[in-house]
Protein backbone atom coordinates (compact mmCIF):
# COMPACT_ATOMS: atom_id res chain seq x y z
CA UNK A 1 0.00 0.00 0.00
CA UNK A 2 1.58 3.59 -0.72
CA UNK A 3 2.17 5.63 2.09
CA UNK A 4 -0.59 8.08 1.03
CA UNK A 5 -3.91 6.64 0.69
CA UNK A 6 -6.71 7.97 -0.96
CA UNK A 7 -8.21 9.10 2.23
CA UNK A 8 -5.30 11.65 3.36
CA UNK A 9 -5.06 13.08 -0.02
CA UNK A 10 -8.93 14.46 0.11
CA UNK A 11 -7.79 16.19 3.69
CA UNK A 12 -4.69 17.34 1.62
CA UNK A 13 -6.72 18.68 -1.15
CA UNK A 14 -9.23 20.23 1.45
CA UNK A 15 -6.24 22.25 3.39
CA UNK A 16 -4.70 23.12 -0.11
CA UNK A 17 -8.41 24.40 -1.18
CA UNK A 18 -8.95 26.39 2.27
CA UNK A 19 -5.85 27.81 1.61
CA UNK A 20 -6.35 28.95 -1.24
CA UNK A 21 -9.70 30.78 -0.42
CA UNK A 22 -7.44 32.69 2.64
CA UNK A 23 -5.00 33.98 0.03
CA UNK A 24 -7.53 34.57 -2.07
CA UNK A 25 -9.19 36.74 0.66
CA UNK A 26 -6.20 38.42 1.73
CA UNK A 27 -4.56 39.06 -1.45
CA UNK A 28 -6.28 42.22 -2.54
CA UNK A 29 -5.77 43.86 0.50
CA UNK A 30 -2.05 43.03 0.52
CA UNK A 31 -1.34 43.58 -3.40
CA UNK A 32 -0.18 47.31 -4.84
CA UNK A 33 -3.40 48.46 -6.88
CA UNK A 34 -3.51 47.77 -10.38
CA UNK A 35 -4.25 50.98 -11.51
CA UNK A 36 -1.58 53.68 -12.04
CA UNK A 37 -2.40 57.34 -11.31
CA UNK A 38 -0.53 60.21 -11.52
CA UNK A 39 -1.23 61.82 -8.26
CA UNK A 40 1.92 61.40 -5.51
CA UNK A 41 1.28 59.07 -2.20
CA UNK A 42 1.09 61.32 0.62
CA UNK A 43 4.15 61.07 2.80
CA UNK A 44 3.39 60.26 6.32
CA UNK A 45 4.76 62.74 8.29
CA UNK A 46 5.90 61.60 12.10
CA UNK A 47 6.70 64.35 14.86
CA UNK A 48 8.30 62.41 17.58
CA UNK A 49 8.00 65.72 19.83
CA UNK A 50 4.09 65.42 20.25
CA UNK A 51 2.89 63.64 23.30
CA UNK A 52 -0.14 61.30 23.74
CA UNK A 53 -2.77 63.18 26.03
CA UNK A 54 -2.84 61.65 29.39
CA UNK A 55 -6.06 59.83 30.79
CA UNK A 56 -8.18 61.10 33.07
CA UNK A 57 -10.51 59.52 35.51
CA UNK A 58 -12.99 61.01 38.18
CA UNK A 59 -13.99 59.42 40.99
CA UNK A 60 -17.75 60.00 41.23
CA UNK A 61 -18.79 61.23 44.17
CA UNK A 62 -22.28 59.71 44.22
CA UNK A 63 -24.40 56.99 42.16
CA UNK A 64 -25.72 59.96 39.75
CA UNK A 65 -22.33 60.63 38.60
CA UNK A 66 -21.20 57.03 37.79
CA UNK A 67 -20.37 53.99 39.38
CA UNK A 68 -18.01 51.16 38.87
CA UNK A 69 -18.33 49.33 35.86
CA UNK A 70 -17.27 46.07 37.38
CA UNK A 71 -19.07 46.15 40.61
CA UNK A 72 -22.37 48.59 39.53
CA UNK A 73 -24.02 47.32 42.95
CA UNK A 74 -20.95 48.64 44.98
CA UNK A 75 -20.74 51.68 46.86
CA UNK A 76 -17.15 51.31 47.96
CA UNK A 77 -16.27 54.31 45.28
CA UNK A 78 -18.48 56.81 47.05
CA UNK A 79 -17.25 56.13 50.54
CA UNK A 80 -14.92 58.89 51.42
CA UNK A 81 -11.58 57.50 52.52
CA UNK A 82 -11.01 57.78 56.30
CA UNK A 83 -7.35 58.40 57.07
CA UNK A 84 -6.69 59.53 59.93
CA UNK A 85 -4.07 61.62 60.86
CA UNK A 86 -5.27 63.37 63.60
CA UNK A 87 -3.04 64.99 66.58
CA UNK A 88 -3.63 61.84 68.50
CA UNK A 89 -3.95 58.67 66.70
CA UNK A 90 -5.99 56.28 68.11
CA UNK A 91 -3.54 52.52 68.95
CA UNK A 92 -6.26 50.87 70.62
CA UNK A 93 -7.44 48.76 67.20
CA UNK A 94 -4.07 47.84 66.31
CA UNK A 95 -2.82 44.27 66.77
CA UNK A 96 0.19 42.49 66.18
CA UNK A 97 -0.38 39.48 64.88
CA UNK A 98 3.08 37.70 64.39
CA UNK A 99 6.80 38.29 64.13
CA UNK A 100 9.00 36.31 61.94
CA UNK A 101 12.05 36.94 59.85
CA UNK A 102 15.96 35.75 61.20
CA UNK A 103 17.08 38.49 64.18
CA UNK A 104 18.73 40.71 61.79
CA UNK A 105 15.98 41.08 59.62
CA UNK A 106 12.37 40.44 61.84
CA UNK A 107 9.25 41.28 60.42
CA UNK A 108 5.88 42.20 61.67
CA UNK A 109 1.76 41.87 60.99
CA UNK A 110 0.03 44.80 62.22
CA UNK A 111 -3.61 44.33 61.24
CA UNK A 112 -3.01 42.17 58.18
CA UNK A 113 -0.31 44.19 56.72
CA UNK A 114 3.88 43.08 56.57
CA UNK A 115 6.36 45.30 57.99
CA UNK A 116 10.12 45.78 58.30
CA UNK A 117 12.06 48.32 60.31
CA UNK A 118 11.23 51.61 58.50
CA UNK A 119 8.62 50.31 56.41
CA UNK A 120 5.63 53.08 56.22
CA UNK A 121 1.80 51.94 55.05
CA UNK A 122 -1.82 52.74 55.90
CA UNK A 123 -3.87 49.22 57.99
CA UNK A 124 -7.30 49.51 58.47
CA UNK A 125 -8.92 49.97 62.07
CA UNK A 126 -12.41 49.83 63.37
CA UNK A 127 -12.23 53.72 62.62
CA UNK A 128 -10.87 53.85 59.56
CA UNK A 129 -7.34 54.26 58.18
CA UNK A 130 -4.65 54.77 59.82
CA UNK A 131 -1.11 55.39 58.99
CA UNK A 132 1.83 53.91 60.75
CA UNK A 133 5.56 53.44 60.50
CA UNK A 134 7.68 50.02 61.93
CA UNK A 135 10.59 51.96 64.24
CA UNK A 136 11.94 48.84 65.41
CA UNK A 137 11.24 44.97 66.10
CA UNK A 138 12.08 43.29 69.28
CA UNK A 139 11.74 39.43 69.88
CA UNK A 140 8.01 39.45 71.22
CA UNK A 141 7.50 43.63 70.68
CA UNK A 142 7.47 45.95 67.92
CA UNK A 143 7.72 50.10 67.95
CA UNK A 144 5.33 51.89 65.92
CA UNK A 145 4.33 55.05 65.09
CA UNK A 146 1.80 57.28 64.12
CA UNK A 147 0.25 61.09 63.95
CA UNK A 148 3.53 61.98 65.83
CA UNK A 149 3.16 59.55 68.78
CA UNK A 150 4.87 56.41 69.04
CA UNK A 151 3.26 53.18 70.94
CA UNK A 152 4.59 49.85 71.87
CA UNK A 153 2.63 46.79 70.55
CA UNK A 154 3.26 43.31 72.55
CA UNK A 155 2.24 39.88 70.49
CA UNK A 156 0.13 38.16 72.07
CA UNK A 157 -0.25 34.69 70.75
CA UNK A 158 -3.62 33.03 70.21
Amino acid sequence: MNSTTPRTNIFRQRNLAWLAVLFAAVWPVTAAPLVQTNETPVQATTNLTQVAPRSVFNQPASPKEGCDPFFPTSVRPYASAVVTNAATADFSSLAMQGISGAPDHRLVIINKVTFAVGDEAEVFTSQGRIRIRCVAINDDSAVIEAAGQRQILHYKPR
